[in-house]
């Protein structure tokens, strides 16, 4: 029994790494299909989303071939991935999916690719959510397409996100309300190692794999970062002016210290020289003294 025990746990255990395998495998499929579809989009000439959309997009989530069952209303599932900008650069991607509501006014069962671009700070703190509805905890409205859009509608305008939808080559601005999008924790796992909170995950608190660099290569060519100017430091000027008076004035107080401290010795060398000189002059005194002495003996005669 012990033995067929080890073996159904063996089992299950090999069952389920290759379960994790196969999932990373669709996961690295799904960044590679994302990065391709953005670059499609936006390689358009008129019907790819607007560049000033682009350049002001908080968060962008795209969904290769999400699929739809409808007839007017009806279900959508699909799995995507998500990034955020952040100060640094684009987030590491969340894996996540999309549930429920409807589907614009497009009839029939199909396959088409979404791209949700989330355009106000608001709308990135629903989206760092595990889980938010569309329509309901953002507002969601068809974004506009081609680079030269510049009239929008002031549901566009006020909308936190902006979904487009791709299907059978035709891109354009499709309304997705009441689609539920909530983290997809097992592909989180199965990718990362690790179930990361998608809150970590867009606030760029993860570091970046390499397998995702592809996508964020891609997103930030349509959606760079703004630079960060930084001004020069004027501190090495005058650094290197202040430094050539400190050496001056250092020189001439070392060469007074040195003087000094010379100056007793000759001082003292003086002091004996004067004492050997004032020794013979009493007695040069004294011997101009007997020459004045007979001079005067004379004239008294």
């Amino acid at each position: 029994m012990k033995k067929i025990a080890i073996t159904l746990v063996a089992l299950f255990a090999m069952t389920g790494l290759a379960a994790a395998s196969e999932r990373r495998d669709a996961d690295l499929d799904r960044l590679q299909s994302a990065s391709t579809i953005l670059s499609q989009i936006m390689s358009a000439p008129d019907r790819a989303i607007p560049d000033s959309i682009m350049s002001g997009a908080k968060c962008i989530a795209i969904m290769p071939s999400a699929l739809k069952a409808s007839f007017l209303l009806g279900a959508n599932y699909g799995k995507g991935v998500a990034t955020c900008r952040t100060e640094h650069g684009w987030s590491a991607p969340a894996f996540f999916k999309l549930t429920g509501g409807s589907f614009g006014f497009q009839a029939g069962g199909q396959a088409s690719d979404l791209v949700l671009i989330v355009r106000t700070v608001d709308g990135m703190q629903h989206l760092l959510h595990s889980k938010f509805k569309l329509g309901a905890d953002a507002s969601a409205a068809a974004g506009p397409v081609g680079r030269d859009a510049q009239a929008m509608t002031d549901l566009t305008l006020r909308a936190q996100v902006l979904t487009y939808s791709r299907s059978r080559g035709l891109f354009l601005g499709v309304s997705l309300s009441g689609g539920v999008i909530k983290q997809d924790q097992a592909d989180t796992q199965a990718f990362y190692g690790k179930d990361w909170s998608y809150y970590g995950l867009l606030n760029g608190q993860v570091p970046v794999p390499a397998d995702a660099e592809l996508l964020l290569k891609t997103v930030e060519k349509y959606a760079p970062t703004p630079k960060l100017f930084v001004a020069p430091a004027p501190a090495a000027a005058p650094a290197a002016q202040v430094t050539p008076p400190a050496a001056p004035a250092a020189s001439p107080a070392a060469a007074p210290a040195s003087t000094n401290a010379a100056a007793p010795a000759p001082s003292a060398a003086a002091s004996a020289g004067a004492d050997d000189t004032d020794t013979p002059a009493p007695a040069m005194a004294q011997s101009a003294a007997p020459a004045s002495t007979p001079v005067t003996a004379t004239n008294a005669r």
